[in-house]
């Protein structure tokens, strides 16, 4: 038996391998300041902005065990508060402290920095296609997700 031969590219190959690659990098890059993706992404959507642990795990795409973990450790390292939100009492809010303020300005140069070098080994020309066109995928043909067993649900 062989194998059946391939009639497009394996684009869920090359797509899951880059972004996994890209995952790795940030992690890393991140962790010269202290932080997770996690902690970044919760601090860059709650600075200036009046936003619920619920809405920052929606947006981050974190349940809620992970959630409460991570905004544990922004309290801990002094960058995030707990408070009550001034719309409804019933709710939380994460407020961004202003040395958290801080340290989220200094992760989103560091994730950019990760974004531009991964760009940057690309050609300008084919730089602004492949942007272009996994914005087009991203928004179009590849915006909703389908239900299938044993698939987990991806980042918002």
């Amino acid at each position: 038996m062989t194998a059946p031969t391939r009639a497009e590219p394996d684009l869920s190959f090359l797509l899951d391998h880059t972004s996994h690659v890209l995952r790795t990098q940030m992690a890393a890059a991140l962790a010269e300041i202290g932080l997770t993706p996690r902690m970044h992404c919760v601090l860059v959507h709650a600075v200036g902005a009046e936003r619920t642990q619920i809405q920052l795990a929606e947006i981050g795409g974190m349940d809620k065990t992970t959630m409460v973990v991570t905004v544990d450790a922004l309290e801990k390292a002094g960058y995030a508060q707990r408070r009550p939100s001034s719309t409804d009492r019933r709710a939380r809010i994460i407020a961004v402290t202003p040395e958290g303020a801080r340290i989220a300005e200094r992760s989103q140069e560091i994730a950019d920095g990760v974004h531009a070098a991964a760009l940057g080994s690309l050609p300008a020309d084919e730089r602004e296609v492949l942007v272009r066109a996994l914005h087009r995928l991203a928004t179009g043909h590849c915006a909703t997700p389908v239900e299938a067993p044993g698939v987990r649900r991806a980042r918002q």
